[in-house]
């Protein structure tokens, strides 16, 4: 009997997770040729809705705290790169440039930054201060951050994240227990902040990422030595926490390699024209 009720459950899970089926996202290939099915179930707008809520509250807590923007030459240049960048997106979606981009820098020992759906940017003061980033290097975890947005990946963990809660409450038809519900800022903060990414989805981010900055001027082998850099700030062969999941060293650093001398001739194109100049 018990092998029956369990078959419904997994039959009835199946059926939805084939009604949602997989699509892909509005995001363009791009020279890095990026191109992948995604489970979408969640909307973009409970996305954006939730993560403008979840990135306020974010911005309320530092400043409250006194840690938000406390260093205005930081912050002035990580918006100046941001400028840069913004304007490139579109070469992955026509309607990126349009978002509403905010850019906050938070001060805090964490080697971190993210950006969260509809332009969402936060850099913390320490990754910049303890690997002694270049401009170049910044906008290399710039593009990488904001090409999780563009490829909606948040959006993607919290459409398998909103099916099996759906699986969850189409078998509480059987069992009468009620299913978890979704809560649009906390999900965003969760998706953006606090889960690590999957390796497919970093993959993805460093190759777009290597052309963001390309094209916005900025040489793209940064995103080389970035990724040098926080490896040897591994705290007894933990990484810090933006690796976390991510790609292993060597096989990342090939990648990059690879994917930066694809991008090289953009880059020398943007900087003889001044295309990144809007």
């Amino acid at each position: 009997m018990q092998i029956l009720s369990y078959s419904k459950h997994l039959i009835i899970v199946l059926f939805l997770a084939g009604l949602v089926g997989c699509t892909t996202t509005s995001t363009k290939q791009g020279t890095v040729g990026i191109k992948r099915e995604q489970l979408l179930l969640v909307s973009p707008a409970e996305m954006q809705k939730g993560a403008q809520l979840a990135y306020n509250s974010v911005l309320k807590e530092a400043k409250t705290a006194k840690k938000l923007n406390t260093n205005s030459a930081m912050l002035k240049r990580v918006r100046s790169i941001a400028n840069r960048i913004i304007p490139q997106t579109a070469i992955f979606r026509e309607d990126a440039p349009k978002w509403k981009w905010e850019v906050n820098v938070l001060e805090s020992d964490q080697l971190n930054a993210w950006c969260m759906p509809g332009g969402k940017i936060a850099f913390y003061t320490g990754i910049i201060n303890k690997l002694k980033l270049t401009d170049a290097e910044i906008a290399a975890i710039m593009g990488h951050e904001i090409a999780h947005a563009l490829r909606e990946h948040g959006r993607e963990r919290a459409s398998e994240q909103a099916l099996t809660q759906v699986g969850l409450s189409a078998l509480s038809i059987f069992t009468g227990a009620r299913g978890p519900t979704l809560d649009a800022a906390a999900m965003a903060l969760q998706v953006t902040v606090t889960l690590p990414n999957s390796r497919t989805h970093e993959v993805e981010a460093d190759r777009m990422g290597v052309e963001l900055a390309a094209r916005a001027g900025y040489n793209p082998y940064a995103a080389v030595s970035v990724w040098q850099k926080m490896e040897k700030q591994s705290d007894g062969g933990r990484p810090p926490e933006i690796l976390s999941t991510h790609p292993s060293h060597a096989s990342r650093i090939k990648d990059l390699n690879a994917y930066a001398k694809k991008v090289e001739p953009l880059y020398r194109q943007a900087i003889r024209q001044k295309s990144y100049i809007r």
